[in-house]
């Protein structure tokens, strides 16, 4: 069981740590050190990749947690837990496969000189969705660790 523990724990800290790292150190220090047209072609590289550790690492700390619940019988906290890594993961598919498409599609238009202004606000808009989801995500991941707290203090 500790061992099931363990690798929830990780992946659950790895989701949560590449949000923490992205979204208040790699993304501020890019968008501030490289002109926007450049800073965007970085961010876009990164983001397959981070969006693939969201869906590897929330599936594996979903499945593992529902596991957990299921060996240890701590239903209510586990089923928060659950709750959240499930709305947690549907977010971050959500962002990485509608989103991050649309965004990357009208990004070079919006960067020209004089860009079109309803894809400006088409893009402003979807770049505001993304940014709301990856911040619920933070908070969902952020609960889940709590709960599991929770679960493993008061069920063992």
């Amino acid at each position: 069981m500790t061992i099931i523990m363990f690798f929830y724990l990780l992946s659950l800290v790895c989701w949560l740590g590449a949000i923490i790292f992205f979204s208040f150190f790699t993304a501020p220090v890019v968008f501030t050190r490289l002109p926007i047209h450049d800073a965007g072609k970085v961010i876009s590289a990164i983001f397959p990749r981070y969006y693939i550790l969201g869906y590897v690492a929330g599936g594996v700390a979903l499945v593992l947690a529902f596991y957990l619940m299921e060996a240890h019988g701590a239903r209510g906290w586990w089923s928060a837990t659950l709750a959240a890594l499930v709305f947690a993961l549907a977010c971050t598919v959500y962002a990485g496969m509608v989103i991050r498409p649309r965004i990357d599609a009208i990004r070079t238009v919006v960067e020209q000189p004089n860009p079109d202004p309803a894809k400006k606000a088409d893009f402003d808009r979807m770049h505001q969705l993304s940014v709301t989801l990856n911040g619920a995500v933070l908070l969902l991941n952020l609960f889940a660790l709590f709960t599991t707290a929770g679960a493993v203090t008061h069920h063992g």
